[in-house]
């Protein structure tokens, strides 16, 4: 079974995303916006690989600019601003073959709590605190 993406794309059926926090806000950003999440990375052992909730650093990206893995790109494209969520990423739509930093293994499934705080606009920003 695979769902169409807000790009398009098919999402296999081992790529999945799971709400943590659900908000009554249609998923808003477009292709190219420049999104600021939180996330946790964890192997499928629980081991935490990053953190940028630790770092106390935001990280940020432009949505759909092949920038991030490709469960990121199609997972936050999906999210609403404030949304909470873990993406469940295959190996396909994470590293691949590729071994990362020595800590994540070639081959790995990933798990990712991802929390959307800002978009940037064209004009102005969006932001939930």
């Amino acid at each position: 079974v695979s769902t169409q993406s807000t790009w398009g794309y098919q999402w296999k059926e081992d790529t999945k995303k799971k709400l943590l926090r659900k908000v009554m806000v249609q998923p808003s950003q477009k292709k190219g916006q420049l999104a600021t999440v939180h996330y946790t990375g964890y192997l499928t052992n629980g081991k935490v690989f990053d953190s940028s909730v630790a770092k106390k650093k935001p990280f940020q990206f432009h949505v759909g600019n092949g920038e991030v893995i490709r469960a990121w790109d199609e997972g936050v494209a999906t999210m609403s601003l404030g949304e909470k969520c873990k993406l469940t990423a295959s190996p396909e739509y994470a590293y691949g073959k590729r071994a990362v930093g020595g800590v994540i293994p070639a081959n790995s499934t990933l798990i990712f709590e991802v929390e959307l705080l800002k978009l940037e606009q064209l004009q102005h920003s969006l932001t939930y605190l």
